[in-house]
């Protein structure tokens, strides 16, 4: 009777124990990494006790949560391109999160926790998006326009040109020059065309800016839109937003005197009006009712050509 005793409470303490060794059990981490894609939307596995990283390529403004009772998001302004995730409930739980981004990107993730009692659940320890891979350049060279079967070499950096001289007394640096100058629009904010090039319908416009000012100026993300103009005033009646797909600035800040190269790539609309014009919009965050706006060709000319 003892022995049988003995042999219950045996069976009873090894179960146990590999109850508390299940419950204890690390579940299968992963590290992610994706694609930027605004289109898709990522599922990102979460478990009671562990946090989740979501690193993006940008800045980010805002995050939402369709359920903040079943999961907790934290970002913090000293990481500004982290958004921390984990489960605020040990029951299992769905929810949805959106992140916008400072350029008015929104990432959609779909949050997943089977619960503090699914031992086998994959963990995402980390989720890294990357920026959506065009022909646009590094940030070393945002200016330059590569081909597909061009190197680095084959092309020459595109410096701004053509700004209104300083004056005596002023100390900063001369801007380069280059074999044709620029065409530059605006006065303290100078915002000129470099380079366009179309690959199928969309277009990637390389453009210069310069601060001409005697301040620091923060720029904008820029624009791209479609005005139209009277026939007799030749006045501007309407102004459509043409979308963005991609852009890069070689800076966000310019100190007084400073210059700087970006690219944007839009899908270029079919076709247009005579009086239409597809115009690129470049704002300073101070001013931002007071765009400077520079001409695109609606037909980008050949490669080897002029803007």
């Amino acid at each position: 009777m003892k022995i049988q005793t003995s042999l219950v409470h045996l069976t009873a303490l090894c179960f146990l124990t590999c109850a508390g060794l299940a419950q204890n059990e690390v579940p299968q981490a992963h590290i992610v990494s994706l694609t930027l894609d605004r289109q898709s939307v990522t599922v990102l596995h979460l478990h009671p006790g562990f946090v989740s990283s979501v690193r993006l390529p940008e800045e980010v403004s805002s995050v939402v949560l369709g359920d903040p009772a079943a999961f907790k998001g934290e970002h913090s302004e000293t990481e500004p391109q982290l958004v921390f995730f984990k489960p605020a409930s040990p029951k299992p739980a769905r929810s949805n999160a959106l992140i916008t981004t400072r350029s008015g990107r929104e990432v959609s993730l779909t949050l997943v926790s089977d619960g503090a009692s699914a031992h086998s659940e994959t963990v995402d320890y980390v989720l890294e998006y990357q920026p959506q891979r065009s022909f646009l350049v590094s940030a070393a060279y945002p200016s330059v326009l590569i081909g597909e079967s061009k190197t680095l070499g084959d092309e020459k950096p595109v410096v701004p040109t053509g700004t209104p001289k300083n004056n005596g007394d002023d100390h900063r640096p001369p801007i380069q020059q280059l074999d044709s100058p620029l065409d530059w629009h605006g006065k303290e904010l100078r915002v000129a065309i470099a380079r366009a090039e179309e690959k199928g319908s969309d277009m990637t416009v390389a453009f210069s800016i310069a601060n001409d000012s005697s301040r620091t100026i923060e720029l904008l993300p820029p624009q791209v839109e479609l005005t139209g103009t009277a026939q007799k005033h030749h006045k501007a009646i309407k102004a459509e937003p043409v979308a963005v797909k991609d852009y890069r600035l070689g800076a966000r800040r310019l100190p007084p005197g400073a210059t700087t190269e970006g690219t944007v790539v839009f899908e270029r609309p079919a076709f247009k009006e005579s009086r239409e014009q597809l115009l690129l919009q470049v704002a300073q965050a101070e001013e931002v009712d007071r765009p400077v706006l520079a001409p695109i060709a609606f037909v980008a000319p050949a490669k080897g050509a002029a803007k």
